[in-house]
């Protein structure tokens, strides 16, 4: 509504300096003062771009030592074991100062999204009695030249004053998303704000040194450690790299222990399997399991969360919630037979891997079948990949077996599948051998084809000699909507 009012006087000022020259009138005075009106507003707009930042850095202040210990983050022993270490040269001051030790200025947190990082960071303020201090890199990066090296100076700045006034002998800058900020330089031709900000970022940490009455760390975290310039990472600006990884099944258990306190149990839930059956799971993920667990509970209006909570719980974060479309009798019959398929080969190629298996939409999905692993797996085989690939692939063989034809409920199947092959061939694992990162693009994908046909000729036939099976599961999918994978394994075994 603005813009447009401002776009409706502009066109009458220039309808009426038009009309004013066709009369006679002489408006050079009046255009000379239209330009001393635009430069002011330019300044004006300029000065109020670079005091933003002022207001976004006292909202990130904390003189307050944050209220997070490293006990309260779960599945990072390894690294908070690092990172308390590097922390210890603030702790042990006069030590360091004694043996002439170079101060550690900065610790990089590299992982993936949801990790802890943040809450790491926030950790270290507690752990080392310092003031806190938050950014994100995207704060510092403006058009207007400058303004991001003045940012950078502001923020060095602020955290030695607030440290001061809080009576603290350490202070920690918290950098989040610092690729923004650190990103190698050349990268933006047209654009040397964003060279000029890091320059000023790497001249203020060579400035931290040992003799400052105030301790000064600053922790930098990214999920692309790969875009940073290399001269942050060169060894006295950010001298440690500590990888926050997704936990494993043992971190993923204490991370669901911390967020399950305060929360009421049932007394058959178990954990562990919740642990178990979310491998690829971040903090973030898990916490967010907790919560929908709860109020999943109190949809239901239990006063404690059960099993059945935590399983649609998992369901949900991994895939979205149920939707309300209604696929037609022939569509359900279909996506039936399309998840009795994928189940059938799950238990062929792994033996008690299935963890469910509905019909009911979620997110994309119009069904979905589950998997849990007994340990985390890190390491494939050939023979494991085919498996894999298999699995993708046995809803569309079941399709074709019952119905003559496939649909396009197998894209999703077919992509996954690709991928897979790829890393067949990329491992060296196919039959051509190790390969180069350049192979042709037409042998690539002739390959990938060829595993993937393969795979579908030993699936056609395993269904088609099992088609009993995989007409019992689909009536009962049809019936019951959903099966865990206990009961779809008792059905399995009647029907053998």
């Amino acid at each position: 509504m603005k813009l447009a009012l401002k776009e409706v006087l502009l066109g009458t000022a220039l309808a009426i300096l038009v009309f004013l020259a066709v009369r006679g009138f002489d408006i050079t005075p009046l255009i000379l003062i239209a330009a001393m009106v635009l430069v002011l507003k330019f300044t004006v707009d300029n000065r109020s771009q670079s005091s933003r930042f002022d207001v976004i850095e006292r909202k990130g202040v904390s003189t307050t030592i944050p209220q997070v210990a490293f006990s309260d983050i779960g599945g990072q022993d390894v690294a908070k074991r690092e990172f308390k270490e590097a922390l210890d040269f603030i702790r042990l001051d006069q030590e360091v100062r004694a043996l002439g030790i170079r101060p550690l200025k900065g610790i990089l947190l590299v992982g993936p999204p949801g990790t802890g990082k943040t809450l790491m960071a926030k950790a270290a303020a507690n752990y080392t009695n310092s003031v806190f201090i938050a950014a994100s890199g995207s704060q510092f990066v403006e058009m207007y030249a400058g303004v991001g090296a003045k940012r950078v100076r502001q923020l060095f700045k602020k955290a030695y004053s607030e440290a001061e006034k809080a009576g603290k002998q350490a202070a920690i800058i918290f950098i989040d998303e610092i690729d923004v900020l650190g990103a190698k330089r050349g990268k933006n031709v047209s654009h040397m704000e964003y060279d000029q900000t890091l320059n000023e970022l790497l001249t203020q940490i060579d400035g931290i040194t040992v003799n400052q009455n105030i301790r000064l760390l600053v922790v930098g975290a990214t999920n692309r450690a790969d875009l940073l310039d290399s001269a942050l990472l060169r060894p006295g600006r950010f001298d440690r790299i500590v990888k926050v990884d997704l936990p494993d099944r043992r971190g993923r258990l204490q991370i669901l222990k911390i967020h399950a306190k305060g929360k009421p149990l049932a007394d058959d839930v178990d954990l562990d399997k919740v642990a178990q059956s979310t491998f690829g799971f971040s903090g973030a993920h898990l916490e967010s399991i907790m919560n929908e667990a709860a109020i999943q509970a109190l949809r239901c209006r239990r006063q404690q969360i059960t099993n059945e909570d935590l399983r649609e719980a998992v369901e949900k974060v991994m895939l979205g919630e149920r939707l309300e479309r209604t696929p037609t009798e022939q569509e359900r019959i279909r996506i039936a037979y399309h998840e009795a398929g994928h189940a059938v080969i799950s238990e062929k190629v792994n033996a008690g891997s299935v963890a469910s298996v509905t019909i009911v939409s979620r997110g994309n999905a119009l069904g979905y079948m589950r998997q849990h692993e007994e340990d985390d797996r890190y390491l494939y085989t050939k023979d494991e990949l085919l498996g894999r690939i298999q699995v993708c692939m046995a809803g569309a063989m079941a399709e074709e077996l019952v119905f003559g034809q496939r649909s396009t409920g197998s894209l999703g199947d077919i992509e996954q599948a690709e991928k897979i092959a790829k890393k067949v061939i990329y491992s060296g694992l196919s039959d051509l051998g190790v390969v180069s990162s350049e192979l042709p693009t037409m042998t690539l994908s002739r390959t990938i084809n060829q595993i993937i046909q393969e795979q579908e000729c030993i699936v056609r036939e395993y269904l088609a000699a099992n088609i009993n099976k995989l007409h019992i599961l689909a009536e009962v999918l049809l019936e019951q909507e959903k099966l865990s994978g206990q009961e779809l394994r008792g059905i399995l075994h009647q029907s053998a």
